[in-house]
C-alpha cells in the first residue's frame, strides 16, 4: 500500500498538504501518515520544570495531530497512522523514511508567503538523495485547488 508521510505542526500550509496527502491516498488505495516533531528539549536547571515544558509539548503535539487525523478521517474515511517523536525535524524525518518501506512519499506544505519554511528547503536542496518523491503542496491552495490537482 502506498504511504504518504506528512510531517503535521500548526502552520496552514500542513493543513493543506495533509488534505491534499488525503486525497491522494484515497484515489491511489493508499493510505497517510502523520509525523510531527516535538523541538529538542532544552536544558533547564531544574528537572520538574524540564519535565512540565516536555509534557506540555507532548500535550500540544498530541491535539495537533488527534485534530489532523479527526480531519483526514472525517474528509476521507482514511484512518492515518500517526508518529510522534522528539528532535531536530529534518534528521527524523530522514530517519523515519529510511525505517519504512512502505513509504511512497513525503509531502510538505509550503507556506503561502515568504520563505517556503525550514523542511521544504531542507529538503527540496537535497531531493535527488531521498529514498522517495518529495511533494510539494503550495500553501496558497484553496480546497477546490488541492481537490483538482490530488
Amino acid at each position: 500500500m502506498r504511504i504518504y508521510l506528512v510531517v503535521v505542526d500548526d502552520s496552514p500550509e500542513a493543513g493543506i498538504a495533509l488534505r491534499f496527502a488525503a486525497r491522494r491516498a484515497v484515489k491511489t488505495g493508499g493510505g497517510v501518515e502523520i509525523l510531527s516533531v516535538l523541538p529538542p528539549a532544552e536544558f533547564v536547571g531544574w528537572g520538574g520544570v524540564q519535565a512540565t515544558i516536555e509534557e506540555e509539548q507532548r500535550q500540544q503535539a498530541e491535539a495537533l495531530v488527534a485534530s489532523a487525523a479527526g480531519a483526514i478521517l472525517a474528509e476521507s474515511g482514511l484512518h492515518p497512522s500517526i508518529t510522534l517523536k522528539q528532535g531536530e525535524a529534518a534528521k527524523i524525518v530522514r530517519e523515519h523514511l529510511a525505517a519504512h518501506a512502505e513509504i511512497a512519499a513525503l509531502v510538505l506544505g509550503a507556506s503561502a508567503t515568504g520563505a517556503p519554511g525550514p523542511l521544504v528547503a531542507h529538503f527540496a536542496a537535497d531531493a535527488g538523495a531521498l529514498p522517495v518523491p518529495l511533494m510539494i503542496v503550495p500553501g496558497g491552495l484553496d480546497q477546490d485547488a488541492i481537490d483538482r490537482l490530488s
